[in-house]
């Protein structure tokens, strides 16, 4: 358990928070919430240990670990991406030699009964399952499910982590961190860098995962879908939810709407008491009546009303200019780097005020696309050809990086403004949430969402008929998301948008684009209807499907996508067997843990049951994971 008492942390002159006090317990998922800047980083940092607080304490049970993935880092690996995943079992030597001494010394002592032997006991228990969570001997085969979850394939295993992107040297740091297995894991917005299929599979993992799972994260589907705990961050306090995100917004709008009733009742009252006092000041025979009711609002203690930060970005689109019918043509499209081809023989049409979204793993070749299409890339094979009239738009996915960090805030927007735009850029910039102060500043000082937010307001500037935005909501607080998404569906013009965020995507596009195995698919409908028939494994995907173009369509490939699918289920319904085994085992010791908790002392054959039953289930969970893995891999 992790416990926190009366913890205060000022920052900048600003009490981030105020004497706050709660636990986090073994198996707890909690989903840390709150305006940006209210401090869910900084409380991460302090659990792990990185930062110190003020005042206030932080206990730790003995022997148990913390592990922390931050929200940026620079890692410095030098090895292939299998030796670095690999160096996360360098404890395991030390953890073994351990275990042996342990062993060794409950065989040779003889006071069974003692404290201390039952100390012995708990932490050679606490070791075996420690190194069974973290793989023992079948060390590579773990790392490799893990890097293999999160989007790595084999062939990447043996090259340098130094040659893959940052989001790439994210994805191994998370795997070393995972692989770890601490038993308090601590993740500050761990979707950042990955795509929808290696979301889900965390997804999966951490919902299995035997440690306490503590995140920040502005995906509500990804909240939701783990957590069933919200701790809010607000005005320098904290409130406790035994709920998951999305239940934790009604109950909090309750408990301020409560808090407002409580607050208007209170001024009411305290109106009538002064009212009371005033009228009957001056008259003797009241004096004792006056007194009273002067004290009753001298102890009377003030209700509270949290304070709700209002602010969102507020903005809409320029009207589109006209284009013609067709935006966006293509035809046998391909696109190779030397060896590797991307994609090939893709054909595309676009149509004006069509809104579509790009899908598919990291590296399958979403960005390559876009980059096709908005001119950054001209060596491909095949035809391509914007329509007449389409002005682009265009939202990098590392837009926010290429601002000149030297530059200002107001220069930066100044660049770009023209015409009669130019004496509003003030007004422009307080849209996006950045007072007089903040324009003054130099890029190089802004958070990355406020660089996020920057490089939209510059987007905002010029009028386009086809606007392309590639991971647009990174950095974005879910305020922001809502914002965009609004302004998005109030588009006029054609809109592709390459999202890993369910929950941004959902409603947002009618129509998707699946990038796949150098194919791209067309799928007619929402991302949750797409995701469902991928769950469902219907490739057939009742004529709502078609492949655009794939010369390696025919019997053979028709009768491999059958075995596949066959395959598919029998993993699942494996998966659904462990779940259901795991279940009924944990019933049981839940039964027999409520039995200890009573004091109640039990026969030396409860405790060799009890303990059967805790391997079985450490079992159990090491052949739920095998058969997840297998699963998603599939």
């Amino acid at each position: 358990m992790i416990s926190v008492n009366n913890l205060s942390v000022q920052f900048t002159g600003t009490e981030l928070f105020k004497n706050v006090t709660f636990n986090i317990a073994d198996h707890d998922r909690v989903g840390l919430v709150g305006m940006n800047g209210a401090g869910k980083s900084t409380l991460l940092k302090i659990l792990c240990g990185w930062q110190e607080p003020e005042s206030g304490t932080l206990v730790i049970a003995s022997g148990q670990t913390v592990g922390y993935l931050p929200q940026e880092m620079v890692p410095d690996a030098v090895g292939t991406v299998i030796e670095e995943a690999l160096t996360a079992f360098s404890q395991l030597d030390d953890m073994e030699k351990e275990q042996e001494r342990l062993t060794q010394e409950i065989a040779e002592r003889t006071d069974y009964e003692s404290a201390e032997y039952t100390r012995l006991l708990q932490r050679h228990n606490d070791l075996t399952e420690h190194l069974t969570m973290l793989g023992g001997g079948r060390r590579r085969e773990a790392a490799e499910k893990v890097l293999l979850g999160l989007g790595f394939r084999h062939s990447d295993f043996e090259r340098p982590v130094a040659v893959f992107s940052g989001g790439w040297q994210m994805r191994v740091e998370l795997a070393k961190l995972l692989l770890r297995h601490p038993d308090f894991l601590l993740l500050d917005e761990p979707t950042n860098h990955l795509d929808i299929e290696s979301i889900q599979w965390l997804e999966t993992y951490l919902t299995g995962y035997t440690g306490a799972v503590v995140l920040v994260s502005h995906d509500r589907t990804f909240l939701d879908n783990i957590t069933k705990r919200t701790i809010e961050i607000t005005a320098g306090r904290i409130y406790d939810y035994k709920c998951p995100y999305s239940e934790y917004v009604v109950q909090m709008q309750e408990r301020r709407a409560s808090q407002m009733a409580q607050l208007t009742a209170q001024q009411r009252q305290v109106a009538q008491i002064e009212a009371f006092i005033e009228r009957f000041r001056y008259k003797a025979t009241k004096a004792k009546q006056v007194q009273s009711r002067v004290k009753m609002l001298e102890r009377m203690e003030a209700v509270t009303v949290d304070e709700v930060s209002t602010e969102s970005i507020h903005f809409q689109f320029p009207p589109a200019p006209h284009s013609g019918k067709i935006v966006v043509e293509t035809k046998r499209l391909g696109k190779a780097y030397g060896e590797h081809q991307v994609f090939d023989d893709v054909d595309l049409l676009l149509t004006a005020g069509q809104k579509v979204a790009f899908v598919g793993r990291n590296g399958e070749g979403k960005s390559t696309m876009v980059k096709v299409i908005v001119g950054e890339i001209n060596d491909y094979s095949g035809t391509f050809r914007l329509g007449s009239g389409v002005v682009l738009g265009y939202y990098a996915q590392n837009q926010a990086a290429m601002l000149n960090l030297d530059k200002t805030v107001y220069e930066t927007i100044d660049d770009v403004a023209q015409g009669d735009i130019r004496p509003k850029i003030r007004n422009i910039l307080g849209s996006f949430l950045f007072s007089n102060e903040d324009i003054d500043k130099k890029v190089k000082v802004l958070s990355g969402g406020e660089k996020a937010r920057l490089a939209l307001a510059k987007l905002l500037l010029t009028p386009s008929n086809l606007l392309i935005l590639d991971e647009p909501t990174n950095h974005l607080d879910m305020n922001s998301k809502d914002v965009l998404k609004n302004a998005l569906l109030q588009y006029s013009g054609t809109l592709i948008v390459v999202s890993h965020d369910r929950d941004f995507l959902q409603g947002l596009t009618e129509e998707l684009y699946e990038f796949r195995d150098g194919a791209v698919h067309e799928f007619k409908g929402d991302i949750m209807e797409f995701l469902e028939v991928n769950r469902n494994n219907q490739n057939t995907q009742s004529n709502q499907s078609t492949q655009i173009k794939n010369n390696g369509a025919g019997k053979a490939a028709y009768e491999q996508s059958k075995e596949r699918e066959r395959e598919r289920r029998k993993l699942q319904n494996a998966v659904a067997q462990k779940e259901k085994e795991i279940e009924e085992l944990e019933e049981q010791l839940a039964a027999k843990d409520a039995l200890l908790a009573s004091g109640q002392v039990q026969e030396a054959a409860f405790y060799d049951e009890y303990q059967r039953l805790k391997k079985q289930l450490e079992q159990k969970m090491e052949e739920w994971e095998e058969a997840v893995i297998m699963a998603e891999g599939q």
